[in-house]
């Protein structure tokens, strides 16, 4: 969908995994790589987007973070400053069992009608780093928050108009279960990889 242009939030400082993250590999494939076939699936056009000087090159555009120590959200505002499409679809590297069938079902939602689409896990809250965003609109809130100090992602879906798909609208979706599986320490490193090769 030429509409849709993906990012793949990579510039975390890793503190918890005491490595990079984004070059991981899990199932035969880096962590960006695998958000770069998730994104693939609904934009042509796949970036990632990092503020860490020794990102490492995976053949993709890079985008730099505008407001530096700004975590996540300063992540999101890059990749929509960036945006040349109406719709950017963003993903963090740490998601790495997000699939192309979550991000053509959330795309198969978006309309003019909201300004995000955002899943929500399987606790109840709301994922807007696994999420779509119209640039536009989404641009101009997040800019508003970073400038006011305000640094959580969470904070910027309940800022806009946002389409919020239920996990039940989701759990029909082959490994649903792992979709919002978070991989930020070596232990979780670990787990994952497990359920990799117990599922085969």
């Amino acid at each position: 969908m030429s509409e849709i242009e993906g990012f793949i939030l990579a510039g975390g400082a890793s503190s918890r995994m005491g490595r990079d993250k984004s070059a991981l590999a899990l199932g035969g494939a880096t962590f960006v790589e695998r958000a770069r076939r998730a994104l693939s699936s609904i934009a042509p056009r796949v970036s990632v987007v990092s503020a860490r000087e020794d990102q490492g090159d995976f053949g993709l555009p890079l985008v730099r973070d505008e407001y530096l120590g700004a975590g996540a959200l300063g992540g999101l505002h890059a990749a929509l400053a960036a945006c040349r499409a109406p719709w950017a679809a963003v993903v963090s590297c740490d998601l790495p069992f997000a699939t192309p069938e979550l991000f053509a079902r959330l795309a198969s939602l978006a309309s003019e009608g909201f300004d995000a689409v955002a899943p929500t896990q399987p606790d109840g809250r709301p994922q807007p780093l696994c999420a779509l965003y119209g640039a536009r609109a989404s641009l101009a809130a997040a800019r508003r928050l970073l400038d006011a100090g305000e640094l959580r992602p969470r904070v910027l879906l309940r800022e806009l108009r946002t389409r919020r798909v239920a996990f039940a609208e989701l759990s029909d979706l082959p490994r649903a279960e792992l979709f919002f599986t978070n991989v930020n320490t070596p232990e979780e490193y670990e787990q994952a990889k497990a359920r990799m090769k117990a599922e085969g």
